[in-house]
């Protein structure tokens, strides 16, 4: 999971008039063992063009096991994570709530069956290629953004009309088109992690349609300066390095740590540090697995301390994830770069950069947006999603997160008076399906639009 930079203007499409919503003809789910009914559902692929060319939604439907009282449309994140698939492996998760309310979910537009989704796909394998290293002068950026156009090109080929069509706010009129099929009651959303930023853009543009919605461990795109949150991630990262240094110096077994650990890095940066056969780590690298070991708490921490020890003297072994020898920073793809900023010019990167280091000294622009956006440069679809504030008028919202998360759904909810975030003190992605505190506040909301109070942890 989950900044860049520039803002660009919102682009809002109007609502297209529409004919009386389809009737769902549901059946069981392909090979459903829990009772899941699927239904499919006919959308435009370019909201601005109604009549035109239409794909397919799969919907998943779990009936209440009592008597309904409307349902709750569901949401993973990813972006493209099957919802149907998900809920079916995770209905423990929503016994509660399902008491009360039908449990809808849906395979999102785009992300087909190489994604596990039952819905129409871009045909496209994705190749995961390292988050790439800041261009050094104009022409790196340039090679940087010819690199990245051309290995877009290849899915893009394939159907131009969904590649551009797959941002977070095409998403989000797709929930719209869901509501009404279910029958036009205001909508009651839960979406975790990237599916939170669906969230955010239907609250832009449908915002007297939501009854109640929880944003669960999200990033912030409802912002009017980009920069300025990218620099707040950067933020949020030092601090997870902060909490680790802290320990460290009170502990008799690490307190040299911190020192090297800096040093490392700098050195990292002019001559990466090796780590395996053909595989060597630059600073942002090593900055960026020291962050997700630091996100892990107390207990990933003495193996932080071991590796940072080891690659201070010339073996970053310690630091080689299990995904694979290169995986620091987050993946992007085409949801992605339809919805973050993207700078224009090497200037410009440089810009954001020197105000994230100013914001995050240690951390760096490692696993912030200022770094995932560089796989957006050059990339032959617009920004057609951009960040921008939420609209007046919005019911409180429910937000929820642990380390970090918090405080950027706090960004996010101090913009609807009224909001609440629940928040854990303590690591973690996503609270609903781990912290039963948390599910318990959740569901009271999203059954009978009770909040928690104000300052409310779990």
């Amino acid at each position: 999971m989950f900044k860049p930079l520039l803002l660009a203007l919102a682009l809002i499409l109007p609502t297209p008039q529409q004919s009386p919503a389809p009737s769902l003809a549901w059946s069981p789910c392909p090979g459903d063992k829990i009772g899941m009914e699927c239904a499919d559902l006919q959308v435009p692929v370019d909201w601005s063009k109604p009549d035109g060319r239409r794909i397919t939604l799969k919907l998943g439907r779990l009936k209440a096991t009592g008597r309904s009282e409307g349902s709750v449309l569901i949401s993973y994140g990813g972006p493209g994570g099957p919802g149907i698939g998900l809920t079916q492996s995770l209905s423990s998760w929503w016994t509660k709530l399902r008491a009360r309310m039908d449990l809808v979910t849906w395979d999102t537009r785009g992300y087909g069956r190489q994604f596990g989704g039952l819905a129409t796909g871009l045909d496209c394998t994705w190749t995961r290629l390292p988050i790439p290293e800041f261009p050094r002068d104009d022409a790196g950026f340039g090679r940087l953004s010819d690199t990245n156009r051309g290995a877009a090109e290849v899915c893009r080929h394939n159907d131009p009309e969904l590649f551009a069509h797959m941002s977070s706010a095409d998403h989000a009129r797709d929930m719209e088109a869901i509501r009404k099929a279910l029958g036009g009651d205001r909508l009651n959303y839960y979406g975790a992690s990237y599916s939170g930023i669906y969230g955010q853009a239907y609250a832009r543009l449908f915002p007297g349609q939501v009854r109640t919605m929880v944003l669960d461990g999200t990033l912030n795109h409802s912002t009017a300066d980009w920069g300025a949150e990218v620099a707040a991630m950067a933020a949020d990262n030092e601090r997870h390095l902060r909490r680790f240094f802290t320990w460290c110096a009170a502990s008799g077994d690490c307190r040299d740590v911190p020192g090297k650990f800096r040093s490392l890095v700098r050195r990292a940066d002019r001559t990466p540090v090796r780590a395996a056969a053909g595989v060597a780590y630059t600073g942002r690298d090593l900055r960026s697995f020291a962050i997700g070991r630091a996100r892990q708490g107390e207990p990933g921490w003495p193996a932080l301390a071991k590796a940072v020890r080891r690659a201070h003297a010339g073996d970053a072994s310690g630091f080689l994830p299990e995904r694979g020898a290169r995986y620091p920073d987050q993946s992007t793809g085409v949801t992605e770069c339809t919805d973050w900023p993207r700078p224009a010019s090497r200037a410009e990167l440089d810009a954001t950069v020197t105000r994230v280091r100013r914001a995050a000294p240690t951390a760096g622009a490692a696993n912030t947006l200022a770094a995932g956006s560089l796989a957006c440069i050059g990339w032959p679809a617009p920004v057609t999603n951009p960040p921008a504030p939420l609209p007046k008028g919005l019911p409180p919202l429910l937000g929820a997160g642990a380390w970090g998360e918090s405080d950027a759904v706090s960004r996010i909810l101090a913009q609807v008076p009224g909001s609440v975030t629940i928040a854990h003190d303590g690591p973690g992605h996503t609270l609903y399906g781990a912290n039963a505190c948390a599910r318990d506040h959740i569901d009271r909301y999203l059954t009978d639009g009770r909040l928690p109070s104000q300052g409310t942890t779990c």
